[in-house]
C-alpha cells in the first residue's frame, strides 16, 4: 500500500471513529435508563458491537469509492458519504446530549434518506461500496423506529408536552 492509499484509509477510517465518538460523548445514562422502554429494546450491549462492525463497512464502503473514482473523480459521491456523517454524529447529541427524542426522530429519518443518498451514489461507483451500506440502513431504520416508539412512551420528556391537548 503507497502512502497515498494509506492516508486514504486513514481518512475514512478516522471520520468514522469520530463519526462514533458522539455516541461516546453524549452516553445514553441514568435518563434514558428511566425512560418507559419497548419491549423489542434491545440489550445495552449490542449497541457497542453493532456499531463498531457498521463504521468498519461504513468506512470499507467510503474507501472503496475513493479508490475506484480518487477525490476528484469521486467528489459528489464523496460528500454526499461525508454529509450523511454529520448527520450520523449529529443524532446522539440530540437524543442524549438534548434529550429530545422527538428532534432526535425527525434527524434520523433525514439521516436515513442520506443513507439511501449514499447507497444510491455509490452504486455506480463501486457496487460493493452500495451493497456495504444495506445493513447500516437496515440498523438506522430499526434505530428511527425504537426512536419513535421511546418518544410516542415518553411524552413527559418533551417541554410543553404536558400542556398539549
Amino acid at each position: 500500500m503507497d502512502l497515498g492509499t494509506a492516508f486514504a484509509l486513514a481518512v475514512f477510517v478516522g471520520a468514522n471513529v469520530a463519526t462514533a465518538a458522539s455516541g461516546a460523548f453524549f452516553r445514553p445514562g441514568a435518563w434514558y435508563e428511566e425512560l418507559n422502554h419497548p419491549s423489542f429494546r434491545p440489550p445495552n450491549w449490542l449497541f457497542g458491537p453493532v456499531w463498531t462492525v457498521l463504521y468498519c463497512m461504513i468506512a470499507a464502503a467510503g474507501f472503496l469509492v475513493w479508490r475506484a473514482a480518487g477525490w476528484s473523480g469521486g467528489a459528489m459521491p464523496l460528500a454526499v458519504y461525508f454529509g450523511h456523517l454529520v448527520l450520523n454524529f449529529a443524532w446522539s447529541a440530540l437524543f442524549f446530549g438534548a434529550r429530545r427524542p422527538d428532534w432526535a426522530f425527525f434527524e434520523v429519518i433525514a439521516l436515513w434518506l442520506s443513507i439511501i443518498a449514499t447507497i444510491a451514489v455509490f452504486a455506480p461507483v463501486s457496487v460493493t461500496a452500495a451493497w456495504l451500506l444495506v445493513p447500516y440502513l437496515a440498523w438506522v431504520s430499526f434505530a428511527a423506529y425504537l426512536n419513535w416508539t421511546l418518544w410516542r412512551l415518553n411524552p413527559q420528556v418533551i417541554p410543553g408536552a404536558g400542556a398539549r391537548g
